[in-house]
Order: C-alpha cells, then structure tokens, then sequence
C-alpha cells in the first residue's frame, strides 16, 4: 500500500480525464494521478477512419479553452511537429480524427501524473483515516496495488450499447466500435446492414459505399429516427452549449429534463451535413457507372433478430412507425452503429452508500458535478446528461467542467471560469430586456467573451 495520500485520483483515460491530468500537471500544490487499466491512450481505434475528423474546431483541444498559453494546446503541439503552416494553410477549424489521437498521445508523454496498466478493482472508504483507497491489478503482470486519496473523479466513459433484442447474439452481431478491425471479414459477405441513424452509422455507410463496386455487397442502412437528422450547427444554437444553458438546464424539472434531452438529439448526435452530401454524392456518381443495391430506410425500430445456424444469415424485424407496419430484412452481417450507454463500475459497490442516487438507479449529480452526499468528494465526467444536458458528452465543455473541478480541489478558482457567454438568455428575464451594448472607451465591454462549439462525438 502507498503511504502517500493524493488531494485526488482520477479513474479512466479518456479526453476529459485527460484533459484534467494535462490542466493539473503543472498546478504544484496539488498532488493527483489518473489511473488507466490499458497499455496507452487509443481514442475509439475502431473508428479511427482517415477521412473522419472531429465535430467541433480545434479550441476544443485537452486545455485551450482553460487556458490558451498552456504548453500542451493543440496549436504547440503541431508546431513542434513542425506542421503549424501546413494546418494554417489547410483552412480547417476541424481536427482529423487520427490527428485528434495523435494530440491526445502527444500530452500523455508530457504529464507525469498518468499511471497506464492499472485495472480498478474496489474502491473503498476508511473512516477512521477520511481518505478512499483504491485496489488496483497491473494489467500484465496482475500485481496488486493500493492508492489512497481524499477525492475521486470518474471518468471510465460509457459502454457499447447492444439492443436487447440482439444481445444473445452479441458474438455475431458486430458493434461499431468494432468496425475497422472487422471491415475486411464484413466486405467479403454479400449483404451488410447497419442500423443506427448517427455519425458513426453515416461513416460506416459512406466508408463501405466507396467500394461497393468492388466487392458486390448489398448494404442497408436502417433508423428508426423519421429522417437523417443533420447535426445543427447554428450559431444561436452553439450558445446553448454555455455555463448559462447547463444552469438553466440543470433547473428545470426531472420530468422536463428528460423529454427536452429526447428532443435534442439533433444537437449532439446528428450528422455532419458535409458528410451527408457527401453520401448523396457518391450514391449519384455510383449510379452512373454500376448498379448495386442499397437501402436507406428510416421510421424502422429493430424489434427482433434472429440467427439462422444453417445459413448463418440474420434476419431482422422492423416496425415501420409512420406506417405502423412490419417487415423483415435478410442480411449476412449486421453492424449496430446504436451508440454507447452509462455503464455503472462494480469497484463503486462499497461505496454505494455515500453516492446520491436517483428514482431511477442513475447518479443524482450536483450542479458542481459532485455525486457524493458531502458534495464535495466523488466527480464525475460524462456521466450527467440527464442533469446537466446535452453538452456533457461534448469536447468543447472538457476544460469548463475540468475548470470547476478543479475549483473545488483547491478551494479557489484557479482556471477563469465564465459564468456567460452567450448574448442570448435562457430563462424568463428578471428585468426587461435591453439592447446590446457596444463597448466604448468609457464602456466595459461585455461578459460576452466567446462561444463554445458544440458537436456530437464518441463519449469519453
């Protein structure tokens, strides 16, 4: 056991986790580590298609928006690459998803505070001492370890999520997040479908679409959403993800919180609509020169899928719900681009009872992103969209929630948080409502200092 009590341990190496190991690196007066159970950090490998690239611009970096001259921003990084021109003369706000990774990579190498191999097993707390100790198994050598710490931040991100109607044939149906490794083995069937109405579903679509004059599969591609609901990227729109939103937002009551996140999903996990010209485009120019089969179906919720053990061929029912209408699709392979969901830790079993839980089982998160009944001891990042919104799983808020976490460590803030951004109000005014000022010589300006993108991407 270590005698070395830490102000905090952070559980799980994704970008939020990460971006908070790389904003409290250089913080010397506090003594924190991450602990990670892989080998190194690998952002959705399984995705990590070359033409994909990031939703939101490259200010959404592991600490810009924290801290814009902090040495492990994007823009140093790809200057000590020696390729600062060549992103300058490309013109793109928007990171390529490999060069994301890349980054990410990059800022790992240059913080001492991550311990990769480390595998959580139990988290406990002594009361006797007031510190929680966390039992860890190295990854490869299975040697057992014990960290203790006063406070806690979660960041073990969600998990695939299977439909209940396909999870007995988890073994055979393939997950998205599983796509690269498996995209040879799926070209070779004569029939893929996909069902998922996302980013991930669309790229999958237009990555097997490019050669499917090649190989001669037929590929479907199946939502239950009513249409291929493009990512809104609106300006007015980007202002919702604001400190000023997840105050407003977090509120409103449970009830309405909930049917307001399913109203939203077009703000944080629709498509990027240059990729679904792109689709169209490619289907247009296909066309001209072979004929192949596709099907692009939407209104259909997967209600059954079955397996057929002589002909090892799926088929699947759907229920068309404008039409109220089913109907069957045969299929070879059956790729689910159906997303991730919040996967609670069994190592959080002994300490279940210091945790506020709501009606439904789900973390009761404070409005500082606490879920200890103190409030002040157990953080958790990515795990409040049923709380704090549609923003959560977004990259542009990493620095904002690192910031606030960081707040409470310390006892003071040592990152500049903004409390508004926007210009426009989300709540009913207090007093009318008046024009903008323009700041002057004699005028202050404006607490409107900037905006943060907004984008549906992987859940860290």
């Amino acid at each position: 056991m270590s005698n070395n009590v830490y102000d905090f341990i952070a559980i799980g190496l994704g970008p939020f986790n990460l971006s908070l190991a790389c904003l409290t690196d250089n913080i010397e007066s506090l003594n924190g580590i991450v602990l990670e159970q892989r080998t190194e950090f690998n952002w959705h490998p399984g995705m990590m298609l070359e033409s994909a690239h990031l939703q939101t611009p490259f200010m959404s970096d592991l600490v810009t928006l924290a801290d814009p001259s902090h040495k492990l921003s994007f823009l140093n990084y790809i200057k000590k690459q020696g390729r600062l021109y060549s992103f300058y003369i490309r013109e793109d706000f928007y990171l390529m998803r490999s060069e994301y990774n890349q980054y990410c990579q990059w800022a790992c190498q240059q913080v001492n505070n991550i311990r990769f191999n480390q595998t959580v097993t139990r988290v406990e707390y002594n009361e006797l001492e007031k510190y929680y100790e966390i039992t860890c198994q190295h990854s490869q050598s299975k040697e057992t370890k014990v960290y203790l710490t006063h406070k806690l931040i979660l960041g073990t991100g969600p998990s695939p999520y299977i439909p209940e109607c396909c999870e007995d044939l988890n073994d055979n149906i393939l997950h998205s997040s599983h796509y690269l490794p498996n995209k040879q083995k799926l070209q070779q069937k004569d029939s893929i479908t996909i069902v998922g109405g996302g980013q991930s579903a669309a790229e999958i679509y237009y990555d097997l679409l490019q050669e499917i004059d090649v190989h001669g599969y037929e590929l479907n591609w199946i939502t239950r959403s009513p249409r291929f609901f493009p990512l809104e990227y609106s300006k007015l729109t980007l202002e919702m993800t604001s400190p000023e939103y997840v105050d407003y937002f977090y509120d409103l009551p449970d009830d309405r919180k909930q049917s307001l996140i399913a109203s939203q999903k077009n703000l944080y996990k629709g498509i990027n609509t240059s990729l679904i010209n792109e689709i169209y485009d490619l289907l247009y120019v296909k066309r001209l020169s072979f004929d192949f089969t596709t099907n692009i179906l939407s209104n259909s919720a997967l209600k059954n899928a079955a397996l057929n053990s002589d002909s090892q061929r799926f088929n699947l029912s759907f229920f068309q719900e404008e039409q109220q209408q089913a109907y069957n699709l045969d299929t070879e392979a059956v790729v689910l681009a159906t997303g991730y969901q919040s996967a609670l830790p069994d190592f959080l079993a002994p300490i279940s009872q210091r945790i506020q839980w709501n009606t439904t089982g789900q973390f009761d998160v404070n409005r500082n992103y606490s879920i200890d009944k103190k409030g002040d001891e157990i953080f958790i990042q990515n795990a409040e969209l049923h709380t704090h919104g549609f923003v959560s799983p977004d990259l542009g808020m990493a620095c904002y929630r690192n910031s606030c976490i960081i707040r409470d460590l310390l006892g003071y803030e040592f990152y500049p948080i903004e409390k508004r951004i926007a210009f426009q109000q989300f709540t009913t005014p207090h007093k009318p409502a008046g024009s903008i000022k323009r700041a002057g010589n004699n005028q202050p300006a404006s607490n409107n200092k900037t905006h943060v993108a907004q984008a549906s991407e992987f859940s860290a």
